[in-house]
Parts: structure tokens; sequence; C-alpha cells
């Protein structure tokens, strides 16, 4: 069993992008044998209202079982909490909020009352650090990347929130985990998407000295190439059920708690 929690679908505004569509997500799950996919709208990360593409995604994920929907909810926005409401009902697994793109300041007050009304319904919360290096972006591509001080923030202003992070680096991983306390680190997981591997190493020092059950298996496909998660697993020297706890236990158990 291999559960992908970061994948995307739709098209990506600043380049072309392939592999896009709902079917070319399922040939790259089949091609690197990722059982299940929770699936974001991407374009909606640009769009004012950014929940208008709930409604599309819950249409294409109620189509195939392999899908789970990750909704957007933005708590800038009149209601959200209904949108936050549609996601429990429908069993999603987390929602998502990207605040930098959003233009929510990322610990303000809109972003503060979703993350306990998150903690309320028992439903994780899924941030994104980036989409792309800075390098490689287009100059429109404004949005700001999601700052280590500002997760450590929200993780610390609600005791049951859960926080699911992608596309974070060894460093921004180190920063946040060494500067929570125990109780607030318990509750932050972590996908793979962004962390070196070999030779790096980078992968492997973070699940010695910060644990594999803080790790999921993420891709940030089609934005990144899904090979690229499973090679980092392949070549490290990982027990059983180290690989069983990234791949999907982490997120199907520790998650869903």
């Amino acid at each position: 069993m291999r559960v992908d929690v970061n994948a995307l679908l739709g098209a990506y505004p600043f380049r072309k992008v392939p592999g896009t569509s709902p079917d070319a997500l399922l040939q790259a799950m089949d091609r690197v044998a990722i059982h299940e996919a929770w699936v974001s709208h991407l374009p909606s990360l640009f769009w004012r209202a950014p929940g208008d593409g709930n409604a599309w995604l819950y249409e294409t994920t109620a189509r195939q079982s392999r899908f789970k929907p990750v909704p957007a909810v933005h708590p800038g926005l009149a209601g959200w909490e209904l949108a936050l409401g549609e996601a429990a009902d429908r069993g999603a697994p987390v929602v998502r909020c990207d605040p930098t793109h959003y233009g929510l300041e990322p610990t303000g007050p809109e972003m503060r009352v979703l993350v306990a009304a998150c903690g309320a319904a028992r439903l994780p919360l899924m941030l994104a650090v980036r989409l792309e290096d800075a390098r490689q972006r287009h100059p429109n591509d404004r949005a700001p990347e999601l700052s280590a001080a500002a997760v450590r923030a929200l993780i610390r202003s609600d005791e049951d929130v859960r926080l699911v992070i992608t596309h974070a680096d060894r460093a921004f991983i180190e920063e946040v985990h060494f500067g929570s306390t125990p109780e607030e680190a318990a509750r932050l997981w972590w996908d793979v998407s962004w962390i070196w591997g070999p030779p790096e190493d980078h992968l492997a020092t973070l699940l010695e000295t910060i644990g594999v059950h803080r790790f999921v298996f993420g891709t940030g496909q089609p934005l990144r190439l899904p090979e690229t998660s499973v090679a980092k697993l392949d070549l490290l020297d990982l027990a059983t059920e180290q690989r069983a706890a990234i791949e999907s236990e982490n997120a199907t158990r520790g998650l869903a708690g």
C-alpha cells in the first residue's frame, strides 16, 4: 500500500505542465505503484475564491475510488465554515489552506480561527511551503514561501490541530521540529517530496533524528516526478515496517487519529 498525500489535478498557470488530468494521474500512479492519492485542485491555489474548485474536486474524486479529495478552505472569505463542514461530511482526509497564495497573513486572525476549527473538527490541515523553487518561478508568481516561524506559531495556537506540511526541505523541518515542544512536534507530519535523498542523505538524517512516524509519502506530481519520491526510499536501508509507516500507515492511521 502506497498513499500519495500530495498530488495535484488541473492546469498550472505559469508554465505548461503535462499529466494534469485525472487519467494522466492514474497512469502515473500505476507506473510507480501508488494505490491512493490525496488530490488538490491546483488552479484553486491561484483563484480569488479557491473554494470554487471544490465542487469539481468532489465530483472528480467521486468517480475514482483511488482519489481522496483535499478541498481548499479560505478563512478570509464568507462561507468557509460551510466548506470545512462539507469536507468532514464527504470524508476528506485533510483540508488545505495556502495563506501566502490567498493574500493572508500566515499567523493572522483568519488562520488562527481556521486552525482552531480544524482542531475542533478533527480534520488535519495541509499547508505547502512552496510549489516551485524560487529560481524557476515565473515573475508573476510572487507568493512568498511559508515560514518556519509561521508553522511553529500555528501548531502551538491550538492544542488539537494537526498539520501536514508539504514541500519542506531539511533545514525548514529541523527549524520547526527542534523549535517545538515534543507535544507540538507530535502533531506535525512532513511529506518527503522536497527532501533530498542520497547521496546528500538529508532524508536519512531526518528519519534518524526526528523519527519515521513524522513523515508521509508525497510526490507533488505533476509539478514533480513521482519516481523521485519512490527512488529516495528505494535508496535507503529501511526496515519493512519503517517503509510501510512512511508510505501509508502514518497517513491512514496516524493522521486519522
